[in-house]
């Protein structure tokens, strides 16, 4: 069975939204909303759909992933974020990344659900990136085998780049498998920041992480620009 981990804070209208994807499937799955505090109506949407199990934790997408992951019953880990949907299709696909020789987890092909140009520049710049870096991100849902994810300790506890962090110690022990189907994420960010500036700041945080800077340090960076 594969658990689909939803972290959430504050996220009404969208996790019902990420929820009706994941139920559309029909598969063999449980899904896992784990929030962080909210003070909105987000709990209450979830448990509205009756078979979503919803957990409370600290505030922190670290700490509420790994709270999602204690408390799921499968055998494979999805890690969703909320504002991203995933293509018909991708249960079967994240079955059939762990039959591929020396895989240890995986995660969806980037696509942004809006149109225009600069969103399409954006997503050819991920491509490249897990192309040749074999490196996605928690926006493309990555997942992994629950007892290798456990074997690594889970998610570290820092307020940023924990999805980074998490790849590039998965990719020690074994491959990272980037699957056709689509992991939709939602504009928002881009329209609310604009594309440009989003973009930069984007790229400007995952360099200095490079360079040593300490996540607590870019989270204030990266919040205090949003």
């Amino acid at each position: 069975m594969i658990s689909v981990v939803i972290p959430t804070f504050n996220e009404e209208g969208m996790v019902g939204r990420c929820i009706e994807s994941v139920r559309a499937e029909n598969a063999d799955c449980e899904i896992i909303v784990v929030d962080g505090g909210s003070r909105d109506q987000t709990v209450s949407e979830a448990e509205g759909f009756g078979d979503v199990l919803t957990v409370q934790s600290e505030r922190g997408r670290g700490l509420q992933l790994n709270a999602g992951a204690a408390a799921a019953r499968g055998d494979v880990l999805l890690f969703l974020h909320v504002d991203t949907v995933l293509e018909e299709g991708w249960s079967v696909e994240v079955l059939s990344a762990f039959e591929e020789e020396g895989v240890v987890g995986g995660a969806f092909t980037f696509m942004i659900d809006s149109p225009g140009l600069h969103y399409r520049i954006t997503e050819q710049w991920v491509k490249l990136r897990c192309t040749f870096f074999a490196l996605p991100y928690g926006d493309q849902g990555i997942f992994v085998k629950r007892d290798f994810f456990e074997k690594i300790e889970g998610f570290r506890d820092i307020p940023i780049m924990e999805d980074v962090d998490l790849v590039e110690r998965m990719k020690k022990f074994g491959r990272i498998s980037i699957k056709e189907k689509k992991a939709y994420t939602h504009a928002r960010k881009w329209m609310r920041e604009g594309w440009f500036r989003t973009s930069v700041r984007n790229q400007s945080i995952m360099a200095m992480y490079r360079l040593g800077v300490h996540p607590r340090r870019l989270a204030r960076i990266y919040y205090r620009g949003t």
